[in-house]
């Protein structure tokens, strides 16, 4: 709305207060939004409203396609705060000012209601101000209206955060598998493969632009990363197992680091403990029944020797397939308290961050 002076009637006389006018008919202000990134695309109206008093009334409808200065640091808890400024193209102040027609508290109320489609985004508040400028300086007068939006996030967190959270879980429980089988390499290489197409198919619900990585990026690679790490691992424990038979012997150092202190801290001291006592080489009957099977198979020697040289090549065999068995559940606590660190470290910052945002 403004105000034309000296243009005025008597309604009582003229039979009206209120008339239209076309638009070139009459001076209208060239008011812009310089966030503007494209040409407006609304309906155009014609005409304008006069009142007796001079009053000009213009609804001028707009569909504003403008910039904002995204921060996704956060994504998909992430608030925006996005501003409109307007002023005159062309005018200073010294021939056009602008003030706001109505309290921003009545004009955030007035756009709730009129918002009737619930999209991605959310209106959670409305600022304006209008900035004081030294008159004695040439500009234009400004009026500026901040816009804070909060992107709703169950979208997101249905198809992208709980569906990595379960194949992430997949791979933790993979572990119950036995490593001296193929299974498990093979699930987690179907996990690994499974879970690329996925980030593949869900790429195009993340955000492509804002002036830093999302944390949520940082969340879907620790992940992939995660599970990759378990498959080396599943990769070097199956090649320990498969391929004792021919390793030379396990360094005396290296035994007693392992099946003993690592042992004591996976919580198979008593399964090592047995095999330092050489209870678990002498006294199972499995063993016993694989030496006599080796024996009955190089007879034709010495039999004393041949038995002698089939238990040292068991007792080798014996402590490799235990150093990978500690080690083995050693690398899966750690994969444990790796995970659960990181994740609440990510759960946490998306917290404060919310939180502050939220604040601001």
């Amino acid at each position: 709305t403004w105000q034309i002076e000296g243009l005025s009637w008597d309604p009582a006389e003229c039979g009206t207060k209120k008339i239209s006018l076309p638009r070139e008919k009459i001076w209208v202000p060239d008011i812009v939004i310089n966030e503007f990134m494209d040409e407006n695309r609304a309906p155009e109206t014609y005409y304008v409203y006069v009142t007796s008093t001079g009053l000009v009334l213009d609804g001028w409808p707009s569909h504003v396609i403008s910039s904002c200065k995204l921060d996704i640091y956060t994504f998909p808890f992430d608030f925006q705060n996005c501003s409109y400024t307007f002023n005159s193209y062309k005018h200073s102040r010294d021939d056009v000012q602008l003030f706001f027609l109505m309290p921003v508290e009545k004009i955030f109320k007035t756009s709730l209601e009129a918002m009737t489609t619930k999209g991605e985004w959310e209106l959670i508040d409305m600022r304006a101000e209008k900035p004081v400028q030294p008159f004695q300086e040439e500009g234009w007068d400004t009026l500026i209206v901040y816009i804070v939006l909060r992107r709703r996030a169950t979208l997101y967190v249905a198809n992208l955060l709980i569906p990595s959270s379960f194949l992430l879980s997949l791979d933790l429980f993979s572990f119950l598998l036995p490593p001296q089988s193929m299974d498990r390499a093979s699930f987690k290489m179907t996990l690994i493969l499974g879970y690329t197409v996925f980030l593949l198919l869900m790429n195009d619900l993340l955000p492509v632009t804002g002036n830093n990585l999302p944390l949520i990026n940082v969340f879907f690679s620790l992940c992939l990363a995660l599970m990759v790490a378990s498959l080396l691992e599943t990769i070097l424990i199956t090649n320990v197992l498969c391929g004792s038979r021919d390793f030379p012997p396990l360094p005396k150092w290296l035994r007693i680091l392992v099946l003993k202190y690592l042992a004591r801290l996976a919580c198979m001291k008593k399964s090592c403990d047995k095999h330092f006592e050489g209870k678990t080489l002498f006294g199972s009957q499995d063993i016993f029944q694989d030496g006599f099977a080796c024996f009955e198979e190089l007879v034709g020697g010495s039999p004393v020797r041949v038995w002698g040289q089939c238990l040292d090549e068991m007792k080798k065999m014996n402590e490799w397939i235990m150093f990978a068995q500690v080690i083995d559940r050693v690398l899966f606590i750690m994969y444990i308290i790796f995970i659960i660190v990181s994740l609440s470290t990510i759960m946490v910052l998306w917290l404060h961050l919310y939180s502050l945002d939220k604040r601001s």
